[in-house]
């Protein structure tokens, strides 16, 4: 079966381009071919566009994928209007083609020591899932998802190192910066694997008693807006890491039975930054701004929360997020408990 595909490609090259711009193309496809296809009917449309001969790793609709995918998956999950994005685009020097020289550089710096060359093999393997890594938008430093994975893996396989990888991994560049999210096309499930090791590490608090007196002083001093209705609002939908919330179709359609307009956003499933607020708290409150602000500027002035810790988050320390990313973030919250009843009482009304 054929498909057309409506794509949104990655244009951008170092040499001539002061700014990255996108290019729209339609591309018809079978269900059974692969996904770098798309790439080469791009190049074939527009001989200035490139991506990688080798180590193929890119972005469709800012999930990472391989070139392997079959067309049919990608509709599967992606729909037929689809964006193309190199695999990092800070590391972009010609469209899709990046420098990946920290790939090599991280395992070198941190992990080469102590690794056999089957260690070393693992990690290669895990190429894509190193540009996957949702923490280094965060912190360019950080080291990376795929040398913590490696590092498990070395660990589980009984290595004598246990202790000098650890020790390797003890920082804010490395384990404590990594709040794991699922970014690859095909699910990979390592958090377990990386939590496992933050629990092998005895976790220093980075909030000192100063930190500790500026948070109840921005707490006291600012205080979050609390929404009260939906109806003539622009409302959005935070979902984060709740488990039995429901569905963002259910909510769309109460949002628009309240009198409400719904506002989608980029980062409505992502992490909200929680867990790392007791040993990288600065990371943890630019990713929680980041969110918030990802939602105002798509346009919303209301936030519905199904995630309670994220909400809880957001609430206490709206102060601190504010100055970390220094501006003002005007926008109401309210709870998906909060919410769910004011459906219940305009159905019974």
């Amino acid at each position: 079966m054929k498909h057309t595909l409506q794509v949104r490609a990655f244009f951008f090259n170092a040499k001539t381009d002061y700014l990255p711009y996108y290019k729209p193309f339609t591309i018809t496809l079978d269900s059974d071919a692969k996904s770098v296809e798309i790439l080469k009917q791009i190049a074939e449309a527009n001989e200035n566009f490139a991506y990688p001969q080798e180590k193929l790793a890119f972005r469709i609709n800012d999930k990472v994928v391989t070139g392997e995918e079959s067309i049919a998956q990608i509709i599967e999950k992606c729909g037929t209007e689809l964006q193309v994005d190199p695999v990092t685009s800070y590391r972009a020097n010609h469209c899709l083609v990046i420098n990946d020289n920290d790939f090599a550089e991280q395992f070198d710096k941190i992990l080469a020591p102590y690794a056999s060359q089957e260690d070393k093999a693992f990690y290669e393997s895990l190429y894509a899932l190193h540009y996957a890594s949702e923490s280094s938008l965060f912190n360019r430093d950080y080291c990376g998802d795929a040398i913590l994975v490696t590092a498990h893996h070395m660990i589980s396989n009984g290595s004598e190192h246990k202790e000098e990888i650890l020790h390797a991994i003890d920082n804010e560049d490395a384990i404590w910066s990594c709040e794991y999210e699922e970014n690859m096309f095909a699910p990979t499930a390592y958090g377990d694997a990386i939590e496992s090791l933050k629990e092998m590490i005895h976790a220093r608090p980075t909030s000192g008693i100063c930190e500790k007196i500026m948070q109840k002083c921005m707490q006291k001093r600012v205080q979050p807006l609390e929404a009260t209705e939906v109806e003539g609002h622009q409302v959005a939908y935070y979902l984060g890491e709740a488990k039995e919330a429901p569905s963002r179709q259910e909510v769309f359609a109460h949002i628009e039975a309240l009198g409400g307009k719904v506002v989608r956003f980029a980062r409505e499933t992502k992490r909200s930054g929680a867990s790392l607020l007791d040993v990288n708290n600065k990371l943890a409150y630019k990713k929680a701004a980041t969110t918030l602000l990802d939602a105002l500027d798509s346009g919303a002035d209301t936030l519905i929360c199904a995630d309670t810790k994220a909400m809880a988050f957001f609430q206490t320390h709206l102060g601190m997020l504010q100055k970390e990313i220094g501006r003002e973030i005007p926008l109401a919250l309210l709870s998906l408990t909060a919410f769910q009843n004011m459906t219940k009482e305009e159905s019974a009304a």
